[in-house]
This record gives structure tokens, sequence and C-alpha cells, in this order.
């Protein structure tokens, strides 16, 4: 679906004004250190991020649409991002659900949980 492409596409121009464009106003983030369940906290959380990791490229790679329906659509990926910290590369992946919602004809992301690979892969 396209609603994840534009999703990404809006976290990549590191303003949080284009990601709140396709945010539910009840969104929830589960981060791998912790939860944030405004748009306040989920703002702070991305801009945070943004100051650590400059120029950050964030991908959705091998994604799996569980369930899409007509007013919901669930997928699961493994995200990538790269970038620089204290002026040298870094770069890492993990797993990632993404869960939105059509509303007034408009697909808006309800839920986003990131989380690190298990040490298995």
């Amino acid at each position: 679906m396209k609603v994840l492409h534009n999703y990404i596409q809006a976290t990549n121009t590191h303003k949080f004004d284009e990601v709140k464009k396709f945010l539910h106003p009840n969104a929830v983030y589960f981060f791998s250190d912790r939860n944030c369940t405004t748009h306040e906290e989920i703002q702070t959380y991305f801009e945070n991020a943004w100051s650590i990791v400059k120029n950050e490229n964030y991908e959705a790679q091998e994604v799996h649409w569980l369930f899409t329906g007509s007013n919901s659509a669930t997928c699961t990926y493994t995200y990538f991002y790269e970038g620089f910290v204290n002026d040298k590369y870094a770069s890492g992946h993990g797993r990632a659900t993404n869960v939105f919602v059509k509303e007034s004809d408009v697909w808006l992301l309800i839920h986003e949980h990131l989380s690190p690979l298990p040490n298995n892969f």
C-alpha cells in the first residue's frame, strides 16, 4: 500500500509536520525504550532521534501486509536506518509493525511498534 511508502518519505524529511499528516489523533508508538501516546510525545521522540542521527535515511524492507481491508491494514517489515552519529557513519535495523486505519477516505497510522531483531537473526 502506498500509505507506508508516503509515511516513510515523510519521516525522511526530518520535519514532524510532514509525519503528523499521516498520524491518527489516537496514534500510539511502542519504541524499544519507551511508549509515546500523544502527538507531542511522538514529536519529541522523532526530533530527538533526528538530532542524534544526522542526515538519517530510514527504509522499510521486506514488507509483509498481514491484512488489508477497506478500513484497516497491518504490515510488518524490517526497518533500516543510516546516518551520522558524532560525525561517524552509523546504521542499524530492527523489526516493525504498523497499523493503518482509514477515516474520511484518508489512511492514517494509528500504531507503530519498533523493536530490535531477535538474537537469532
